[in-house]
């Protein structure tokens, strides 16, 4: 899977130059998130199998991030070496971070609850002048430092879950939002990509996943450069938007860690026309 990721990511390095750095930045979590596979202990997220029916049929997802009490000793691990990343390529951006994190200055446990209980949009401090991209990369780095030890649990748990009736709009493992999806089969299925812990699950053409919204005429789509392998579905309801990839004429398998940085671009167009 790693091989061809990264091959996936040459192709598109050559075809969008203008990603090179974010794509040659990809390439380098995908590496260390192997070694970190490997190496990351089981049971980070214990879940209670007799407990998964309920919790699915009650619309929970199987990880419950509001009240964190797991040892994240070794996603803390991964998050460091993944500032790292940055940190040789803009020297103090990160590096403050990380001495903050290993002094205790900064729970690292604080920042995993926050990105998953976010404070209302009233109570955000605005980032300075400057600080929008090292802010997106750490904020990047912090969802990918749960990324393995979430795979265990897709690993265990997600057969079962892809039997189950769930048709919420968010990750029945995690409960992340989902940022990219994609259409598959001949009757055009659509999966719903989890970022933070790889998981996919069906969901419903026409609905949004984000307000659960299912009036058509006010559900719509657009593509760019007369591409239909990539659209945005947005909804005129709750202004809300997610990619989705379409590869079943090349019959090409869709990496949609890549995707999601590959199609940028279909992010700022959607934030353009005031989507979220």
């Amino acid at each position: 899977m790693l091989k061809d990721s990264l091959q996936t990511i040459q192709t598109h390095k050559a075809l969008s130059p203008h990603y090179t750095e974010l794509l040659e930045i990809l390439e380098e979590i995908l590496i260390l998130r192997e070694e970190y596979r490997h190496r990351m202990n089981p049971g980070i997220f214990p879940v209670a199998e007799k407990f998964i029916p309920a919790k699915l049929a009650g619309g929970l997802p199987l990880v419950d991030f509001s009240a964190l009490e797991s040892d994240l000793a070794a996603p803390r691990d991964y998050f460091l070496a993944l500032l790292e990343i940055a940190e040789k390529r803009s020297p103090g951006e990160t590096g403050e971070m990380a001495r903050k994190i290993r002094s205790g200055e900064i729970d690292f446990n604080d920042l995993i609850y926050e990105s998953f209980n976010p404070p209302a949009p009233d109570e955000e401090e605005p980032a300075g002048d400057g600080e929008e991209n090292s802010f997106d990369l750490v904020e990047l780095f912090i969802e990918e430092s749960l990324r393995p030890a979430l795979e265990q649990v897709v690993a265990a748990h997600g057969d079962v879950v892809a039997r189950s009736t769930w048709s919420e709009g968010y990750c029945p493992i995690c409960g992340r939002e989902p940022k990219i999806g994609e259409v598959r089969d001949d009757e055009g299925t659509r999966y719903l990509f989890c970022n933070q812990c790889g998981f996919e699950w069906q969901y419903r053409r026409i609905k949004c996943p984000f307000c659960g919204n299912e009036e058509q005429q006010t559900l719509a789509y657009f593509t760019i450069e007369e591409d239909d392998r990539y659209r945005v579905d947005v909804c005129n309801e709750c202004k809300r938007y997610i990619k989705i990839v379409d590869f079943r004429d090349s019959r090409q398998k869709a990496d949609l860690d890549v995707e999601d940085i590959a199609t940028l671009h279909l992010d700022m167009l959607a934030n353009d026309e005031g989507y979220d």
